[in-house]
């Protein structure tokens, strides 16, 4: 049994700058996302080396931690408007906008809507002379002149001074506010139509609202737009490796109404898409004009589960306004988005929930480019942001003390930095000085078990699929195949973690990988000869990258199996299906990836074939067995493809073992993989479908494209160095994931 040096590489975040600059990286996205399962894996070429490659750790400095502020609340002195024009008036409805051009049609018509008062904040762009019958407008002095202790942490130039219109629309007696922008015109004309605007009454405490139900296990967020009918299309903040889950819900449950105090509205027209979305799914520069299911029931969120949450389109009643605080030390785009979710788990402490209500502006597209770098923050980071909100618990026994150290937590976190922790600080005691009254802490059981829901309890609701010409094409049969392939592939190998190794640039590829493969698997870890803690890369060597599983292993224990893959190979994730999970995987039949090499070859072979004995002295019985068994003698090593392999679960445990005997050991991956597989188990029993691959030891990297067939499983060498040559790739994987050719 041969075994080859195997690279793994976790995949960095795309740099977005060559994104927005390079059509053939936006046409990757386009297959990532698009179909959410395209399969490319393109890897370098590694031949088998004499001497070992060694990687220097890089010293990172530890930057000083982010400090806690201190709550004076008794001591905050009231502030009152006493500069503005408007001192006097009171309103219970309030529309939030920020305002950097002169009034446009949709802001018009909500100065018109009844019972509601618009408030319009101005920036550096706004011009001077901004004014609107009926609107309220502050300037950059006037918010300056409030006294609010948030103007001295906002952008000059940004909507996120929208913070100082929350501020003082609850000083002048607000109850509800609709956070909205100056491009979404209200359906119908009347808010009240779309949100439930009271809470208090028997009536809307006795409703009975549609509800997400828990019970997929790990299952953390939600794309709404599928209960709506657009299932192939999804939200800003949705994380990448979410959205191939195209399927509705089996089942809903119910929760009483009168306590949503945030409500999502969704937006016909142009939806709130991302950058990913909207560059790489629309036809040319053909306006989006996508329509949503207003018929389907509202849905709320049980604790537990989040979804996306946006600054254009949501209704927030008095006991969420603590929750309006935009983060200033992120990006505009990633900005209310992770004021959604900081906000949801926060919620849950006052019992409290979220609901997604049916469509209720529309927006027209202006075609405008989206800027990829804008959501940087959003796509390296949501995704394990909200698997560290759901876990995070507080044992503070105020509500602001809670929130104070959310912030906190979240800036030691890395998600946003100390200046929003300070933000913070300054917020909630603005909140206090303008008279807000904070709501009372309720109990909450986050940690029990969740509980069977009973036959009765389980609600169906079918969402139509309404139809979509975002795709490229009609989704039609054609479409609905392929999403259904997808489907399939996402079933299969949705509870496998795939472990890279990147020896590539990963500040121009992470991100491209984990679209790619984030679709089909459980999550894409990513490893690299240099960590990057934006990018979520971990470090890794190269000729030990084995040494490093246990760690991940750990960190994923209820799950089927890991599948490593070095970025010198291309996977054909539809050719896998048929793979027995239960088994080893590896390519040991290939004849050009397997030798038997004698320990008096060379220098290092000796050295390598002593440690390899020296292991294998101490091996337990059952592992010691099967590796005798399996053919190498005393004076002998293995050498195997290991560029690609998968371990199930049931073999995990003598995985890290067999990693633990190694120990300080300087053994090269290419001999340590082949011993830890014929030690796990007999070559008979491996599954030998890898065993189909093309592998090609003498192959050109410059040519290596030559060599990839769309009718097996995995190709090695496939070395993609270039985006014209990456645009070649996906032509050519579309032969066995078709949807791919409708984006090049």
């Amino acid at each position: 049994m041969k075994h080859k040096v195997s690279h793994y590489s976790d995949t960095k975040n795309l740099d977005f700058s060559t994104w927005v600059s390079e059509n053939s990286v936006k046409l990757f996205v386009v297959s990532l996302l698009t179909i959410s399962v395209a399969a490319l894996f393109y890897l370098r070429t590694s031949s088998v080396p004499t001497t070992i490659l060694c990687f220097q750790n890089s010293h990172q400095s530890q930057p000083q931690k982010p400090k806690l502020p201190k709550l004076d609340l008794d001591s905050v002195q009231p502030i009152v408007d006493k500069s503005s024009p408007f001192s006097s008036f009171h309103s219970e409805q309030w529309i939030i906008v920020s305002v950097s051009d002169y009034p446009s049609g949709p802001l018009q018509s909500l100065v018109r809507l009844k019972g509601w008062q618009v408030l319009a904040i101005g920036n550096s762009r706004t011009p001077k002379d901004w004014n609107l019958k009926g609107a309220i407008h502050l300037s950059l002095e006037q918010q300056a002149s409030l006294g609010f202790r948030v103007t001295d942490f906002l952008p000059y130039d940004s909507y996120v001074r929208k913070s100082v219109g929350y501020l003082f629309a609850i000083q002048h007696g607000a109850k509800r506010i609709f956070d909205a922008d100056d491009r979404g015109e209200v359906i119908g004309g009347d808010l009240g139509k779309h949100f439930d605007l009271e809470l208090d009454g028997a009536a809307a405490k006795q409703q009975r609202i549609l509800q997400y139900s828990l019970e997929i296990e790990n299952k953390t967020v939600v794309n709404p737009y599928i209960h709506f009918g657009q299932r192939s299309v999804w939200p800003r903040g949705l994380p990448l490796e979410s959205v191939g889950f195209v399927n509705h819900e089996e089942f809903y449950t119910e929760v009483s109404g009168g306590r949503q105090y945030i409500q999502q509205g969704i937006s016909n027209g142009l939806p709130d898409v991302d950058s990913v979305f909207y560059s790489t799914r629309k036809v040319g520069s053909e306006a989006l004009g996508i329509i949503f299911d207003e018929h389907a029931p509202k849905v709320a969120l049980p604790q537990s589960l989040m979804v996306p949450i946006n600054s254009f389109n949501t209704l927030f009643h008095y006991n969420a306004f603590w929750s309006l605080m935009l983060p200033v030390s992120v990006s505009t785009m990633a900005s209310d988005v992770l004021r959604g979710y900081w906000a949801q788990r926060l919620l849950w402490e006052i019992g409290g929930f979220v609901v997604v209500y049916p469509p209720s502006v529309h927006r027209d597209d202006k075609v405008e480019a989206y800027p990829f770098s804008e959501e940087k923050d959003l796509h390296v980071n949501v995704g394990r942001l909200i698997k560290f909100l759901v876990s995070w618990r507080s044992e503070k026994q105020g509500l602001y003390e809670k929130i104070l150290e959310l912030s906190h937590t979240m800036a030691l976190e890395g998600f946003w930095s100390e200046n929003d922790v300070k933000f913070t600080a300054a917020w909630l005691h603005d909140l206090a000085a303008v008279g807000y009254q904070q709501p009372r802490l309720m109990a909450v059981q986050l940690d029990l078990q969740k509980a069977t829901v009973q036959r009765g309890d389980k609600k169906e609701f079918i969402p139509r699929k309404l139809p979509s010409v975002h795709l490229g094409v009609e989704e039609s049969g054609t479409v609905n195949y392929e999403i259904g392939n997808l489907i399939r592939w996402r079933k299969n190998f949705g509870n496998v973690v795939l472990i890279m190794f990147v020896a590539g640039p990963v500040q121009q590829t992470a991100l491209e990988w984990r679209l790619l493969y984030g679709r089909v698997f459980k999550t894409v870890v990513i490893l690299s000869t240099q960590a990057d803690a934006d990018l979520a890369v971990e470090q890794g060597q190269l000729d030990q990258v084995y040494k490093y599983l246990p760690r991940i292993l750990e960190r994923f224990n209820s799950t089927e199996g890991f599948l490593f893959l070095q970025d010198n190979t291309v996977l054909n994730y539809w050719n896998l299906l048929q793979a027995d999970k239960s088994k080893l995987w590896i390519a040991n039949k290939v004849p050009t990836s397997r030798n038997m090499i004698n320990g008096k070859d060379s220098s290092w072979f000796v050295k390598q074939a002593e440690l390899v004995k020296k292991v294998v002295s101490t091996m337990p019985v059952h592992l010691q067995v099967n590796y005798k068994e399996s053919g190498p003698t005393d004076q002998s090593i293995a050498l195997c493809g290991s560029e690609v392999f998968y371990v199930p679960r049931r073999f995990v445990q003598d995985f890290v073992d067999l990693v633990d005997l190694v120990g300080d050991l300087d053994i090269h991956q290419k001999i340590a993989v082949p011993m830890f597989f014929m030690a796990m188990d007999l070559p008979q029993n491996f599954d030998t479908l890898l065993n189909k691959m093309v592998y090609k030891t003498g192959a050109s990297s410059t040519n290596s494209l030559k060599l990839y067939s769309a009718q097996v499983p995995a190709v090695h060498p496939l070395a993609v160095s270039t985006e014209s040559e990456f645009i070649k790739l996906i032509r050519l994987m579309a032969a066995g994931d078709p949807l791919l050719m409708e984006l090049v």
